[in-house]
């Protein structure tokens, strides 16, 4: 039988987001200041259908930071299970750039561990801090405020 349009599709789609952990030298992490909400998040967003995972990572910390970033690995897969939003988490090295505020951020801080704990909510300070572990990448699911525990 054919879906046409008006019929609730026979599997949930999903929007998949990517971020980066962009770890300094010095172990500092770079995050933003969200112009739309006000928050510190890690650099990312919304994955382009045209794009591989690593190369939205690459573009969305460049338009959203001016840092250019090499991708090393995947350190984490975070389901915010109220809104459907999966988020791809790559550990990065700064490979050149400034670090400047853009049209999506007011500040673009590079914060120590203890900072991001501090100053971050759970389920976006998860997501820098996993990076920082060896065993990763973790699967992690939320609610958008809080980290559900794992299974």
């Amino acid at each position: 039988m054919s879906n046409s349009t008006g019929d609730k599709p026979s599997t949930p789609l999903h929007s998949v987001s990517v971020a980066g952990a962009v770890i300094r030298e010095d172990g500092r992490m770079l995050v933003i200041k969200r112009r739309d909400n006000g928050n510190w998040e890690p650099p990312g967003g919304v994955l382009e259908l045209d794009e591989t995972p690593q190369e939205g990572v690459v573009r969305e910390v460049l338009e959203e930071t001016g840092i250019h970033v090499e991708v090393e690995q995947l350190t984490g897969v975070y389901k915010n299970m109220a809104r459907g939003i999966v988020a791809l988490v790559f550990r990065c090295k700064p490979s050149g750039g400034e670090a400047r505020a853009t049209s999506e951020a007011t500040a673009v801080e590079w914060l120590t561990p203890d900072e991001i704990h501090a100053h971050m909510g759970e389920v976006y300070a998860v997501r820098l801090l996993d990076a920082l572990e060896s065993n990763s990448p973790y699967v992690r699911t939320h609610d958008g405020k809080n980290i559900f525990p794992m299974q």
